[in-house]
């Protein structure tokens, strides 16, 4: 019997298509050109069965944060033709294994986790795509470039071969309020701008979660990190 999994498929799908239809109510709603916001899908925690079931959907990219959980996940659907994203805080000795899994990296904050990635990045895979995090809301507990600080940290990776800097991403302070989460999203925007002005030639913006992607899709993100809406909630420590 698969009614187990069966219904997983059909509760995954039912959560895919709800975000999908926020994804695209809101490039609606915002002016943006409909199919331009991808879903990054964030299965951290989650198991592979469900990650097969998001696939069964057409979905195809995938966000991870816990790099030895991960690696098991890549090498298991490594057929599915998959654009794996690393969304987690980076440090130093998990470079090696980032640098040849994973097709994205979101969150640098420091030159010298660049440096490593750029230095490890195999020679017969394309440039690593990566984001700058920002932190916008100056919060000491949270990873990210302070944004006086964003400018020289950007000319610098986009120096380094084997990286393809692509742009900023962000984890901006929590709130229900929508004009605080734009607020948030547009410092980000802004930042951006400043850097393309300086010819930086940025095309992406990583910012948007379950609870705040509408505002995120208004203030220019070109990628959405969704976990929670798509998956659940994750289950808490045993």
């Amino acid at each position: 019997m698969n009614d187990g999994t069966d219904n997983i498929k059909t509760h995954t799908a039912a959560r895919f298509a709800a975000v999908r239809a926020r994804i695209a109510a809101a490039e609606l709603r915002y002016a943006r050109t409909p199919g331009t916001v991808t879903l990054v899908a964030v299965s951290k925690t989650q198991p592979v069965e469900r990650i097969a079931a998001a696939i069964t959907t057409g979905q195809r990219d995938f966000g991870e944060s816990y790099l030895q959980e991960a690696l098991p996940k890549l090498a298991a659907l490594a057929d599915a033709g998959i654009t794996w994203h690393f969304t987690g805080v980076l440090q130093a000795n998990k470079t090696l294994a980032v640098a040849h899994s994973f097709a994205w990296v979101h969150g640098i904050d420091r030159l010298k986790i660049a440096e490593r990635l750029s230095a490890q990045r195999p020679g017969h895979l394309p440039a690593l795509n990566v984001c700058i995090q920002v932190n916008v809301g100056r919060e000491p507990q949270k990873a990210g470039v302070e944004p006086a600080r964003l400018p020289d940290l950007a000319r610098a990776v986009a120096a380094l071969p084997r990286l393809r800097l692509r742009g900023l991403m962000t984890l901006p302070p929590a709130s229900d309020d929508f004009a605080t989460q734009r607020r948030h999203f547009r410092a980000l925007r802004e930042a951006f701008a400043a850097l393309n002005e300086q010819g930086l030639a940025l095309d992406t913006l990583s910012m948007g979660m379950s609870q705040d992607l509408e505002a995120a899709i208004a203030e220019g993100a070109t990628l959405v990190r969704v976990g929670t809406a798509l998956f659940g909630a994750r289950p808490g420590p045993a």
